[in-house]
This record gives structure tokens, C-alpha cells and sequence, in this order.
């Protein structure tokens, strides 16, 4: 028996959920409640108590925490569905600042305006590493994203009715300018960097538009010099308290095939005779994985060493603010200014629609809008042309 129902009396009914035996005991455990309302009412609660059985949870209705709801949420599905580095975030996240903000408040009882007052207050003493003052609207934005996406599940798990973060205002962060270069400034870097490695890094970041993450767990045998091609389906991230670990992308359509120029494979080509003479020279200290590209005895880099590198490479060459992401913001940039669909640039860098690369790069296309009205214009005024020559 998994959990029945009996009628009371006039809009009143009991719900009892087996909770198995004690194992202390022996003797089975029961768990009561009363319902007034409708049969339907009696039945939604059935199946709330049952999944909060199978979940884990033995806080009754009304008294489970969104703490406790936090919690079990990120370790019955954060931690299963998303990337241990996302995990990490999330936790982070539901830790330092949701928890403290309005942990104790039963999860039923969460409303709106405990949000809208976490996000007002953290705006303004947000920050939890000692120093004064509040957190950036982008910072609590995701906050928001993390708490919606949660209690979208309570919702689904059925235990909220409704989403209480989707009646809140989320900020708005300021658009903050995007950092590419030039074609001239993509050649003065490459001229700056006498490192072959991080030479070969770059250059194949902005020729391809593929993530650090991806470059740096990108293997030969995914790799067709002859026929110009990568195919991506895996990254690499650091996670703390875990180290370097191979995952899968970030999201279906970031598993990807991406063409290579014939300079690019050429690059490669005399990248891996570089690195076969460096297994050579090592011998049995050469640790191959296969990957393109390694450390010196071939294990995998680090992504926060080649972010430290590149940032050192840029203020040598005198190069203005840039990450080593803002490479593939380059190679995004430079192909739709060369005429590039959007569509097949998305698909290049893996977005999950051509949306997304149109929202994020718009503002190289300028013409676009002009272009699309001129098109219109064409077609409108064909048709009176013919019926004025009638």
C-alpha cells in the first residue's frame, strides 16, 4: 500500500502514506493527515506526500523549509542534470545567500515580496567576501535564474501551486560593451606570442569560435586534418575541491562538427609534429590522452592557466581589455561582418538557436534592418508598377 484515502465526513477526508517499517522496531509507520475540501483536494495531497517520500523529505506539508527544499533540489536534480562547475555555482549560490535571505520560511509560505526584498537588499549589502557594499544587478540576476529555475520544480514536484519568483521584477543589468578585434589586432597578437602552444591556443580560438573548455579537451582522434573538420563532444572545467574534469557540452547542439580552414589544419598539422617530438624526447614521462592540446608530459591545461597566460600576452602586447573568451567574440564578429549567415555562425559556435547569436551580436550587423526594409520595399512596389502600366 502506497497511500489511500477515507472519507470523514461532509468535505472531509483522511490521507494515510505508508512509510515503511521502522528499523528499529519493525513495526510499520504510518503517516496521517486530515483534508477539508474536495476528493480531488485529498488525492493532490496523496501525491505531494508520496513524492516527498520518495524524495527524501520528511517534513510534512507546510512545514518543509525552502532550505530544506533548496537542498534537496540540488542534490536530487542540480546534480544529476547540470555540469559539476554548475553545481558547484548553484550551491554556492543557494549557500551564501538565498539560504541566509529566506531559508527559514516554510517553503508554502514563500512569497513575491520576500524576493523583491532579497534582491532590493542585496543590491545594496549584498557581498559576502567582508568587503562593504551590494552585489551587481547581473549577479542577482542569475541569483533570480537559480531560484526560478528551483521552484519551477517544487512546482512540477508538486509542492507549490504556483512560481512565486515569476511575479517578480528581475534587475537588468546594463549592457556591458563587447571586447573583439580587429583583423589587424587578431595578427598583432599572434605576432606578439612566441609561446607556439598558446600561439597555436589562439589561433585556432578565433578561427574556430570553439569555447576554452572545448579547446582544451578537444582529442586527436576527433580531429580530420584531411578532411578539414573537429567534431566537439566534450569540455574540460575545474572544479574546486575536485581538480580538472572531462564533461559533456553545455548544451545538445554545442555537440557539434566544425569545418577547418586549410590554414587551420595546417597549423595543427605542424602543432602535432611539435608535440610527437616533445612524447619523443620524454619517453615513458610523456603522459598521452590523446589530447590537442596539452601540457608539456600531456596532461590536460588547466583553463585557468591559459586565461592567466593570454591576460599577460595582452598587456605585453599593449592590447586593450581582453579575456580570452572575447576570442571567440572575435571569431563570431569577424565572420558576420564578412557576409557570414547567421545560422551557419551558429551553428560554428554552438548556440542553441540562431537566436541567441542574432541577440549577441546584433550590433555588428547594422545594415540588417535597412537591408530587410529595402527587400520589403522591392517587392511592395512591383505589383504597383504593373497595375499602373495597365
Amino acid at each position: 500500500m502506497q497511500g489511500h484515502i477515507r472519507k470523514r465526513g461532509k468535505n472531509s477526508w483522511t490521507v494515510v502514506i505508508d512509510q515503511g517499517r521502522d528499523p528499529a522496531t519493525g513495526k510499520r509507520r504510518q503517516l496521517r493527515r486530515s483534508v477539508k475540501g474536495t476528493k480531488r483536494d485529498a488525492e493532490a495531497l496523496v501525491v505531494q506526500l508520496l513524492h516527498q517520500r520518495d524524495g527524501g523529505i520528511d517534513a510534512p506539508p507546510g512545514k518543509l523549509t525552502t532550505e530544506e527544499f533548496l537542498q534537496r533540489w540540488l542534490e536530487d536534480y542540480a546534480k544529476g542534470n547540470t555540469a559539476p562547475r554548475t553545481h558547484e555555482r548553484y550551491s554556492q549560490i543557494v549557500r551564501h545567500h538565498l539560504v541566509p535571505a529566506f531559508g527559514m520560511i516554510p517553503l508554502a509560505g514563500l512569497r513575491p515580496q520576500h524576493i523583491q526584498a532579497y534582491y532590493s537588499e542585496a543590491r545594496q549589502e549584498g557581498r559576502v567576501d567582508g568587503r562593504d557594499g551590494g552585489l551587481s544587478a547581473q549577479t542577482v540576476l542569475h541569483h533570480h535564474r537559480v531560484l526560478r529555475e528551483a521552484l519551477h520544480h517544487a512546482v512540477r514536484w508538486q509542492l507549490l501551486a504556483r512560481n512565486p519568483a515569476d511575479a517578480v521584477e528581475a534587475p537588468r543589468p546594463p549592457r556591458h560593451e563587447m571586447h573583439v578585434l580587429t583583423p589587424d589586432g587578431v595578427q598583432r597578437l599572434l605576432a606578439a606570442c612566441k609561446d607556439p602552444d598558446l600561439h597555436a591556443i589562439i589561433f585556432v580560438a578565433v578561427a574556430t569560435g570553439l569555447r576554452e573548455g572545448e579547446l582544451l579537451a578537444l582529442r586527436w582522434s576527433k580531429v580530420d586534418l584531411n578532411g578539414g573538420s573537429v567534431h566537439i563532444t566534450r569540455t574540460l572545467q575545474y572544479v574546486a575541491g575536485q581538480g580538472l574534469l572531462f564533461g559533456e557540452p553545455k548544451t545538445s547542439r554545442s555537440r557539434r562538427r566544425v569545418s577547418l580552414s586549410r590554414d587551420t589544419a595546417a597549423l595543427l598539422s605542424e602543432h602535432r609534429r611539435r608535440q610527437l617530438e616533445r612524447r619523443l624526447a620524454l619517453g615513458p614521462g610523456y603522459e598521452d590522452q590523446d589530447l590537442v592540446f596539452a601540457g608539456p608530459a600531456g596532461k590536460p591545461i588547466p583553463p585557468y592557466s591559459v586565461s592567466q597566460r593570454f591576460a599577460t600576452l595582452v598587456r605585453a602586447a599593449s592590447i586593450g581589455p581582453l579575456r580570452f573568451h572575447d576570442l571567440r567574440h572575435t571569431s563570431a564578429t569577424l565572420m558576420l561582418s564578412a557576409g557570414v549567415h547567421p545560422k551557419i555562425v551558429s551553428e560554428r559556435l554552438g548556440h542553441s538557436g540562431v537566436a541567441i547569436t542574432l541577440d549577441t551580436y546584433s550590433h555588428v550587423l547594422p545594415g540588417l534592418q535597412e537591408e530587410a526594409a529595402n527587400l520589403l520595399d522591392a517587392f511592395l512596389r512591383a505589383p504597383t508598377r504593373d497595375a499602373r502600366r495597365s
